[in-house]
């Protein structure tokens, strides 16, 4: 079977009965003008670039320090097998219930910052309008130090769609690897791009002990695995982590995660490889296994627990925490059903299709470690929230679908990173797209059909027959 982006309409009154599927037209996506710089353009920017050394000391619950670095595209299995990954999960707890959220690469970078990733279903070149908040918003309010530091990017606050080793020209920097720079919010703010930067600063600061408390770690297109394999992304992560797990000043109750983005294999469960590491982990607990349910919102979630920070009113408001954290900060973590549950799809939203409105933030959220949304996401969306609901717009964050409510729209990921060439469009639209017409006006949405949240599973219980019979309907 050659797999494609449908509409699924699944009807859910008590088990799934019919499928049927239709095609979106991938004219109605949202388009960006892609920034690639020239040689000369990027080396005159490089010359005036400004770049920030700058750290802090807020005292955590669990942890003073996180550091994600992501790895790419593996299949849990062959992570876990691969020598050097075996010798990095002696030396922490390796999260076997850790998945990632839908495909490809980066919509799951873009949720890991955002709280969603308001319905991206490729790579291509995006922009998150600036008054769409991040992790950022949340670190600035106690002046929690952060920054990204990308392997290969030319200089610091670089904004362009990828970058080549400029000696054997072989890709390395990405953007779509790079989820801060996403952010309007971040690219339109001086002092905030100067935190995104490379490898070099990386080391200046480790040097100066001057690293921040909040990081992101992305290595080049080779060493993650990408344009490779697991052998060379496990050689590498060893390389890497080694030495800092030696470094008094790295290591001192810092919480390292080491994690991938997707895995490889489409169609089955979106289970990644993921070790906690760093001198914020219990010596009694190294070597040890974790089978928690973890998203890549978790992250969020354990970052804002950890400091006692507001939400985005997103995904990260519900995300489970870490488990070492969650019993020193008494929080409980909740347990989900994965038997139904793959991660390898999208849903109909914001950025793949033009005519739906950006979603607000639900504003009535309250995070696991107890407090509302951020006062300042509040204000800005408070409106237009409630006017989303009175239209019932319900986005992912908002909507619990039930069984006997109306069907669900879906959409499935093909099985590459290729773009894939479709024609014809769906007339269904969810509930929760405010459509609107060529001025802008909002008009009333059609309410017959909804959609669930990040990477929806079927709503109600499918036996494994009903799900053969799905099949064989794809299939033929």
């Amino acid at each position: 079977m050659k797999w494609s982006r449908v509409l699924t309409v699944v009807a859910a009154v008590g088990s799934c009965t019919a499928a049927k599927s239709y095609r979106y037209d991938r004219k109605n996506i949202r388009k960006y003008d892609k920034v690639s710089p020239s040689l000369d353009e990027v080396q005159k920017q490089a010359a005036v670039a400004k770049t920030n050394q700058w750290t802090s000391s807020v005292p955590g619950k669990a942890f003073d320090r996180f550091v994600v670095i992501w790895l790419e595209n593996t299949d849990f299995d062959k992570a876990a097998g691969q020598q050097d990954m075996q010798w990095l999960a002696q030396h922490g707890i390796t999260l076997t219930n850790y998945w990632a959220l839908t495909h490809p690469s980066q919509p799951n970078y873009l949720a890991s910052v955002g709280g969603d990733y308001f319905a991206l279903d490729d790579d291509r070149f995006i922009q998150v309008p600036e008054n769409v908040s991040s992790i950022v918003d949340l670190l600035d309010t106690k002046q929690i130090t952060w920054a990204e530091y990308q392997e290969d990017q030319p200089y610091t606050g670089f904004l362009g769609y990828n970058f080549s080793n400029q000696e054997t020209y072989a890709s390395a920097y990405v953007r779509k690897h790079n989820p801060l720079v996403l952010f309007d919010s971040v690219t339109s703010n001086e002092d905030r791009l100067a935190n995104i930067k490379n490898f070099t600063e990386f080391y200046r600061d480790l040097k100066d002990k001057s690293l921040p408390q909040y990081m992101i770690i992305t290595p080049n297109m080779t060493n993650d695995g990408h344009d490779t394999n697991i052998k060379v992304a496990g050689e590498w992560s060893r390389s890497f982590l080694e030495p800092l797990l030696k470094d008094e000043y790295f290591m001192n109750n810092t919480l390292v995660l080491l994690t991938f983005d997707e895995n490889d294999t489409y169609p089955t469960k979106n289970v990644v490889f993921s070790i906690l590491l760093g001198g914020a982990v219990p010596e009694k607990l190294r070597g040890t296994e974790d089978h928690t349910y973890y998203d890549h919102y978790s992250q969020l979630s354990s970052v804002e627990a950890n400091w006692d920070l507001p939400s985005l009113g997103r995904h990260d408001a519900t995300a489970n925490v870490f488990e070492p954290l969650a019993k020193i900060a008494s929080i409980r973590n909740d347990e989900v059903e994965t038997t139904y549950k793959f991660n390898n799809y999208t849903y109909l939203g914001y950025f793949n299709d033009r005519s739906i409105s950006f979603p607000a933030p639900n504003i009535t959220l309250i995070n696991k470690n107890g407090k509302g949304v951020l006062e300042s996401i509040r204000e800005k969306w408070e409106k237009e929230y409630y006017n989303q609901v009175e239209r019932n717009y319900f986005t992912s964050t908002t909507t619990t679908i039930t069984p006997g409510s109306s069907p669900t729209v879906v959409v499935d990921r093909p099985a590459s990173d290729s773009p894939v060439t479709e024609s014809g469009s769906s007339s269904i639209r969810p509930t929760g797209t405010v459509a609107q017409d060529e001025k802008g006006t909002l008009t009333n949405p059609s309410p017959s059909v909804t959609f669930t949240g990040h990477a929806p599973a079927l709503v109600a219980p499918i036996d494994k027959l009903v799900l053969l019979a799905l099949l064989g309907y794809f299939l033929n």
